[in-house]
């Protein structure tokens, strides 16, 4: 049996244990152990302060409704410290004790896991889009936020209806999320009519971008998208707005947040940004998309004075999906949790998730929303109040 410290043995646990009929060959009334593995500190923390606030809170509201099956979760937290081989060595200590592991938003915190959660057989519910995690499929391994390749989609999507043909694109060539979404909206490109160009590489540690916006300038771009998390969004957003450039600047849902909004202050007014559709869950129709958007935004409003940003968003939902697998399989059987998640349809507030055998990333870019920032505010373009209807 796992470590799970002191247990309190209730009418409500012992009742639960009979209804589960032992599928859990004996440790029914222990706690369900989830493991999470988060950038609280480092270059990443923007993401992983909002990521680790959002999963206590979604643990909470289970754990107060009596959990799953009568059991608590009881959750544990390491600090991967933004460093891929600090997230080797959270993993490490989490993999013995725990049934289920909630991965690190940093990308390559993440590929550096993947190779372990393969071997342990642990279900591992990621909080980074970066495409490698699902392609190919590693067999316990279940991507949260939609994939960088279906954000790049999303937005050639918009390119193509606002007759957008020529695109330039720059990327943090550090950043599997960043790499992934550019090379996916360049392998994409042509079937929306769109012409990607100049490309232009930095790094996560650059502070200037003159170099860029000269060659963009030189250039036919229309637009320029870019892929990029922390820092050098701030600091590419402030100097593109004093660059002259007067085509579109797009970037990702790794902006949708006022730990962007605030720093990036007026510069980021009028930028156009691919989210999750939960950023903007009060432009979304009456439904249980949106029911289970305005779940997350009151109890987190209320708890932290803000509305839930995207990587609250990712949160939220990947307990809320690990909470489901469980109860679908009866139990925290490794085997069993990963069957239910590839049989699972699930609406959160990221959207509606249909993972499969073959699609352990179970978004569509039917649930990115392509906003424009006014006020301070993410607000829906008309091409995305279009597809809300």
């Amino acid at each position: 049996m796992r470590r799970t410290g002191p247990l309190i043995l209730t009418l409500t646990l012992v009742t639960a244990m009979a209804a589960c009929g032992g599928e859990d060959s004996g440790d029914t009334a222990d706690p369900i152990q989830v493991g999470q593995i988060v950038s609280l500190t480092g270059n990443y923390s923007p993401l992983g302060t909002e990521n680790q606030k959002s999963v206590a809170l979604a643990v909470d509201k289970i754990n107060a409704a009596g959990g799953i099956g009568g059991r608590q979760i009881q959750l544990t937290v390491r600090d991967d410290k933004s460093l891929p081989d600090q997230a080797v060595l959270s993993f490490n200590e989490l993999k013995g004790d725990s049934d289920a592991i909630i991965g690190s938003p940093f990308s390559n915190s993440a590929l550096a896991t993947i190779p372990l959660v393969d071997r342990e057989e642990i279900p591992y519910v990621s909080l980074t889009p970066a495409d490698e995690q699902v392609t190919p499929i590693h067999p316990y391994v279940f991507v949260v936020p939609a994939t960088s390749g279906t954000y790049a989609e999303a937005a050639l999507q918009y390119f193509q209806a606002n007759k957008l043909t020529r695109v330039a694109v720059a990327y943090d060539a550090k950043s599997s999320y960043a790499v992934a979404g550019a090379k996916g909206l360049q392998a994409k490109a042509a079937q929306y009519g769109v012409t990607p160009g100049p490309i232009e590489e930095f790094q996560t540690t650059a502070t200037e971008f003159g170099a860029v916006f000269t060659h963009v300038r030189a250039s036919d771009a229309q637009a320029l998208m870019v892929w990029a998390t922390g820092a050098p969004a701030v600091a590419l957003t402030k100097q593109y707005a004093a660059s002259g450039l007067d085509i579109p600047l797009v970037l990702t849902g790794a902006q949708a947040s006022k730990l962007f909004l605030e720093p990036a202050g007026p510069a980021a007014e009028g930028a156009t940004i691919a989210t999750s559709v939960g950023v903007v869950g009060e432009y979304l129709p009456a439904g249980e998309l949106k029911t289970a958007v305005d779940e997350l935004t009151t109890a987190f409003t209320q708890k932290y004075g803000y509305a839930p940003p995207q990587f609250a968003q990712d949160g939220y939902s990947g307990v809320k999906l690990l909470a489901a697998a469980i109860e679908k399989a009866g139990g925290t059987d490794r085997k069993k949790v990963r069957d239910a998640l590839e049989s699972l349809t699930l609406t959160t507030p990221n959207g509606t998730y249909t993972y499969s055998a073959t699609n352990h990333s179970g978004l569509t870019t039917d649930f990115i929303a392509i906003n424009t920032i006014k006020g301070g505010k993410f607000v829906p373009t008309e091409f995305s109040e279009t597809k809300f209807k």
